[in-house]
């Protein structure tokens, strides 16, 4: 059975950081490109970083520059570190597979205050 469990998040100033992780079972994880998603209040979810099993990383243009996504093969497990964060980075952050294919998580919210 699949399960991504999301950790991490919390309540940080602007400005400041936060590292989410996000661990994966039921997959064999090291063949998967892996996301990080998020979905802020009144939004749609949307990808915002991808990693492919060998490393490669691709960004939105909204976090490029500010976040970096990495991952442990070895413990089935996709990091989101977030640096310089911003008010408009209050979501709720989610991990799945590139294309959300697999079960959703419960998330981790974000909030960034002034």
């Amino acid at each position: 059975q699949v399960q991504l469990v999301e950790s991490g998040g919390g309540l940080v100033q602007s400005g400041g950081s936060l590292r989410l992780s996000c661990i994966v079972s039921g997959i064999t994880f090291r063949l998967k490109t892996m996301g990080w998603y998020r979905q802020a209040p009144g939004k749609r979810r949307e990808l915002i970083a991808s990693i492919s099993g060998g490393g490669d990383a691709d960004y939105v243009d909204s976090v490029k520059g500010r976040f970096t996504i990495s991952r442990d093969n070895a413990r089935a497990t996709v990091y989101l570190q977030m640096n310089s964060l911003k008010l408009e980075d209050t979501a709720v952050y989610y991990c799945n597979d590139r294309w959300g294919t697999l079960r959703w998580g419960q998330g981790t919210q974000v909030t960034v205050s002034s």
